[in-house]
């Protein structure tokens, strides 16, 4: 008997919740790859019987009993924005549920997370941030992401602002066209000798740049592309340019999405990190069911396991390509045919 079935001698709501409750507890202290394994082939069986449109790609697939990590069918991305990817049978039990929505260009479908739990996509968050920058409750917090808020449902703005909150600093906010309030709370923090942090969309961060202010002792964190507004350049580029224009020895940038529930950060041209219960896979180009060695040379379509996606779908492949770097991963840019948001070739 596996464990979810051991939940199953009871009403069904209640086998659920009992299930979530147990891996709630569980897959914030994973902390080798044996437990991680374990869990995502509990958390597979659970999602494979309670997430329709899951359900029905693994059996499309013939790959309905996986006996390795390697063995677990990846969701493709696109089926956020064509499907309601969603544990239906409990989808009744939460009332606090939030909808986020992937940024994107007019006339480009929009992919849709519907987070059941929002504690649960908060503790994650909190605990990926802090495992790498260090405790929110002695930051200061900026915010420069204009196209993000006036698009709404957007999970980075929601983040952000749940960070802001935990700082608990009158000055932690979010700008949109006040660079001046923003260059003046920035300097007050840092003459008090706090740690800033500033999350900044690529664009507004250039537009900053060609300022040349001075962002010294800054910790700025770029959190994506142009969105439209310029064209797009290398990470390697973009975050010199940024140096160059806000006297900045190090840039940072988060790596995280719409339909994830946990984000990577990294430093410069070091490799992205992942919290423990958070993992990256290269799979090949052209062979989406297998999955590459780590050896640096690989390059290859990225997959995630984010296991805090209880609700969802925990196994998403998406359409950026990258490749293995120490003890994380390079993020090289997009496959070619993907739109600004990204698109996949395995829709059904």
């Amino acid at each position: 008997m596996t464990l979810v079935q051991s939940f199953y001698g009871v009403p069904f709501c209640k086998a659920m919740t009992a299930f979530l409750d147990y891996f709630k507890s569980k897959v914030f202290s994973v902390s080798d790859h044996q437990s991680f394994e374990n869990l995502s082939l509990e958390l597979f069986e659970f999602q494979y019987e309670n997430v329709e449109v899951y359900r029905r790609y693994c059996d499309l697939l013939k790959r309905n009993k996986p006996k390795s990590l390697h063995e677990i069918p990846f969701l493709p991305i696109e089926s956020f924005k064509w499907h309601d990817v969603v544990t239906q049978s409990l989808q009744n039990e939460f009332r606090n549920e939030v909808l986020f929505m992937s940024s994107g260009t007019t006339g480009v479908m929009r992919s849709k997370h519907r987070v059941l739990d929002p504690g649960l996509y908060e503790r994650s968050a909190i605990l990926s941030f802090e495992s790498y920058f260090g405790k929110l409750s002695e930051m200061v917090v900026f915010a420069l992401l204009p196209n993000y808020i006036q698009q709404g449902n957007s999970s980075l703005v929601y983040m952000v602002d749940l960070f802001i909150r935990k700082t608990n600093d009158a000055r932690s906010g979010f700008f949109l066209d006040d660079v001046s309030m923003l260059l003046k709370q920035i300097q007050s923090a840092r003459i008090e000798g706090k740690k800033v942090v500033l999350f900044g969309v690529a664009y507004a961060l250039l537009d900053l740049a060609e300022q040349h202010v001075d962002l010294s002792g800054v910790h700025v964190l770029e959190t994506g592309g142009m969105k439209g507004r310029r064209k797009e350049l290398p990470k390697d580029e973009l975050h010199a340019v940024l140096k160059a224009g806000l006297n900045l020895s190090e840039i940072y940038a988060e790596y995280g999405m719409t339909e994830l529930l946990s984000q990577a950060y990294c430093k410069n041209d070091e490799p992205f990190l992942t919290p423990p219960w958070m993992r990256v896979l290269i799979r090949d180009e052209r062979d989406p069911f297998t999955f590459l060695p780590n050896d640096l040379n690989n390059t290859g379509g990225i997959s995630v396991i984010d296991l805090a996606n209880v609700l969802s779908c925990a196994f998403i492949h998406t359409q950026d390509l990258g490749k293995y770097k120490g003890s994380g991963f390079q993020l090289l840019g997009r496959f070619d045919h993907a739109d600004i948001r990204g698109c996949n070739q395995l829709v059904f």
